[in-house]
């Protein structure tokens, strides 16, 4: 027992030591007067970190002028394209001066011709920039904009419908809860009549 007092002695005797040491502390001194707002703007952070790039994806599809706003294999848009393409000239509060240009699919490729197919979609797609070009000065003419118009080779945006429909069918076969019979009439005198 004397051991277990002596030991209990110093280690307060130690304690109060290190406190006259280091000097006296209030709570605002040890802990985080910023809590939780700190916290909570750095977790805002992670998930806006982690949204950026699927907002700046969106985005760039969004601007992208696809085979299907063109006539197959030439570089004439179709009423489509030239909405899509107006779209773009008015968007608020100011257009994106970058234009996607999806890389031409709707040439055929012949294996004994590899030069040619790769000639022929180089042409198609300077043609067709050159038509985006021409479209966007005259849309915008009067007011001092200049489009810049990169090819770039993304896929299809859109999902198939089979996903899909495994999702909703999910969705609804998830829902779970009890069936309660209902209890005619209100009151005291309605429950009294229920419960016989």
């Amino acid at each position: 027992m004397n051991g277990f007092m002596a030991r209990t002695v110093s280690t307060v005797c130690c304690a109060l030591g290190g406190m006259a040491a280091t000097g006296c502390y209030s709570w605002g001194d040890i802990c985080d007067p910023c809590y939780p707002q700190r916290y909570e703007f750095a977790a805002r952070q992670e998930v806006k970190q982690a949204f950026a790039p699927q907002v700046l994806n969106g985005h760039i599809l969004d601007q992208t002028v696809w085979n299907y706003h063109f006539e197959p294999g030439s570089a004439t848009l179709t009423p489509a394209g030239l909405e899509h393409l107006a779209y773009l000239a008015r968007r608020r509060p100011c257009p994106d001066p970058n234009i996607y240009l999806q890389v031409a699919q709707d040439i055929s490729y012949d294996p004994n011709k590899f030069a040619d197919f790769v000639e022929a979609r180089n042409t198609l797609d300077t043609k067709r920039a050159q038509a985006i070009q021409d479209f966007l000065t005259a849309e915008t003419s009067g007011r001092n904009l200049t489009f810049n118009v990169v090819r770039h080779d993304p896929p299809e945006d859109g999902m198939s419908a089979v996903p899909q429909a495994v999702s909703v069918r999910l969705f609804q076969l998830s829902a779970q809860g009890v069936v309660v019979k209902p209890v005619l009439g209100g009151g005291a005198a309605g429950g009294a009549a229920a419960a016989h």
